[in-house]
């Protein structure tokens, strides 16, 4: 056992010195750090000697920069035309549920989902039933629907793991109508923008003008769209604004020039790169200075357009012309994709050449965020469209901005619907709060913040005070029968977001109702 003891010793001993030398090199720079000050309070502020001070220390800054830590975020985006097609039952593969790493952000943008005047009027009294199947599939994995816009046929939804929830702030929606001169909605887009974790990003679907000869019609439609929607929000007014933007969509840009044989042919070979220098996007990006501030990925994927239902099959029918003539069978395209902006760095001014020549992104910027596309594909096994969904993950890299709730929501003791129960939040920070905010009770597992069992008002007569714990009563009338696991929410109306969430606690099972005979058989089907 010696040589054992003996090497513990030695490896002991040499992280101990390593410890006392760190220690040193830390004392050392303090006081260097102080002399530097009293140095600084001597200096002219002309003084050639304080420039030189100032570069060295914004080279330490960011020397520093390199050195705090950030987050990394997985990004889940769908673009996909349905056809006005019922939404499949499997979502899984869609989805990528199982996917590694663990996706934090869901973003789907469906284009032609059911509007008739019939479907479109029940879809506003109840979610739409591709909705109903997203939330299906994401809420037993902890995701919920944070919002969701649409207009018409075009429908846009943002969920997040429930963790995030307190740290997404400030949402907003809203739409274009570019169809039929911008009177009608089945052309457009429609956009959700929102901070997360103080990073400003946006995220815009689209259905733009159909027809080959309509390239430069689209590339016009997405720039109006881009300069006219507008947000509420003072440092982040406009589309381009925002840190980060991501554009999708059925962005209806075909393949130009080539015959159907040789496109099929390159399809069928593999050789897609033959395609791609007359993709009108990606000639439209040579010619438009806007859109070269949009990157994609490579185009591996078959274009997703037009296809058979229920196949893999290139479309085989041959459309009517206006003399009920057969006309030309559909050329295959990308109509469907996926696009991102990262803001530009504003351009320097002619007195500050001289510093930006010296300057980098991370000088700059104290909160970057890196994005990187790790997938970019089609999903080849659904058929419901005519059109092939299109899938694409990011990694979203950035420090946090702020990574505390705005309110501390807690449960208070035991809770049953025997007895009345008490909660008690506090406002951290100064925010919008407001008389209107509430606080809902959520089953784990829940899809929306509308979702919830029951909720109650916060108090009504005056804002709280920073860190003021408030206690509120819950009635027992108010509180499931059922036991199970739940969490406290705080919403506030102004954000339009749950600012702050409980840790999970349990809800005991009712002894009354046991008593009585109540479950589970007679509320089984109320309080699950």
């Amino acid at each position: 056992m010696e040589p054992l003891t003996d090497s513990l010793r030695v490896r002991s001993d040499s992280t101990s010195s390593s410890a006392s030398q760190g220690s040193k090199s830390k004392t050392v720079l303090r006081q260097r750090l102080s002399q530097l000050l009293t140095c600084i309070e001597d200096m002219s502020s002309d003084d050639e000697a304080s420039e030189e001070v100032s570069r060295t220390l914004e080279e330490a800054f960011q020397l520093c920069g390199r050195f705090i830590p950030t987050d990394a975020f997985r990004l889940h985006i769908v673009t996909w035309n349905v056809a006005t097609a019922e939404p499949p039952e499997d979502a899984t593969s869609l989805l990528q549920l199982d996917a590694q790493p663990p996706t934090d952000l869901y973003v789907i943008g469906l284009q032609e989902v059911n509007a008739t005047p019939v479907r479109f009027i029940t879809d506003l009294i109840s979610e739409d039933s591709w909705s109903h199947v997203f939330m299906d599939s994401l809420a037993p994995r902890g995701f919920v629907k944070v919002t969701s816009v649409r207009m018409q046929g075009l429908l846009l939804l943002l969920f997040a793991k429930q963790i995030h929830l307190p740290y997404i702030r400030n949402i907003q929606t809203t739409y274009t109508r570019t169809g039929v001169f911008g009177y009608w909605g089945n052309k457009g887009g429609v956009s959700v923008r929102f901070s997360f974790y103080g990073h400003m990003l946006c995220f815009l679907n689209c259905h733009l003008a159909a027809h080959m000869n309509n390239a430069l019609q689209r590339v016009d439609e997405f720039e109006y769209i881009l300069e006219t929607q507008d947000f509420d929000i003072y440092d982040t007014p406009q589309i381009r604004d925002h840190k980060v933007v991501f554009w999708f969509g059925d962005l209806n840009f075909r393949i130009a020039d080539h015959g159907l044989h040789f496109l099929r042919s390159s399809i069928n070979s593999g050789r897609l790169n033959l395609l791609w220098g007359k993709d009108q996007l990606i000639m439209m990006k040579k010619k438009e200075a806007f859109l070269q501030e949009f990157e994609e990925g490579p185009l591996n994927f078959k274009p997703t357009y037009k296809f058979d239902r229920n196949s893999d099959t290139y479309d085989t029918s041959a459309p009517k012309t206006w003399l009920g003539l057969n006309g030309k069978k559909r050329k295959p395209a990308w109509t469907d994709r996926i696009l991102w902006r990262i803001k530009p760095k504003p351009l320097p001014s002619e007195d500050d050449d001289e510093k930006a020549s010296t300057s980098t992104d991370e000088e700059q910027d104290e909160y970057p965020v890196l994005v990187t596309q790790d997938k970019y594909t089609s999903d080849m096994s659904y058929g419901v469209s005519d059109h092939k969904p299109v899938i694409a993950t990011f990694s979203l890299e950035l420090r946090k901005v702020f990574d505390t709730p705005l309110v501390r929501v807690s449960p208070v003791g035991i809770w049953s619907a025997d007895q009345d129960a008490l909660l008690t939040y506090s406002v951290l920070e100064d925010f919008m709060s407001s008389t209107w905010d509430w606080i809902g009770l959520y089953k784990v597992g829940f899809k929306t913040a509308s979702d919830y069992e029951t909720f109650v008002w916060v108090r009504e007569k005056e804002l709280p005070e920073i860190n003021e714990v408030i206690q509120i009563s819950v009635d027992k009338g108010q509180i499931p029968l059922l036991g199970g696991q739940y969490v406290l929410g705080y919403y506030s109306t102004n954000m339009q977001s749950i600012t702050g969430l409980s840790d999970s606690f349990q809800i005991l099972e009712s002894k009354r109702a046991v008593m009585e005979g109540l479950v589970p058989e007679d509320i089984n089907g109320v309080n699950k």
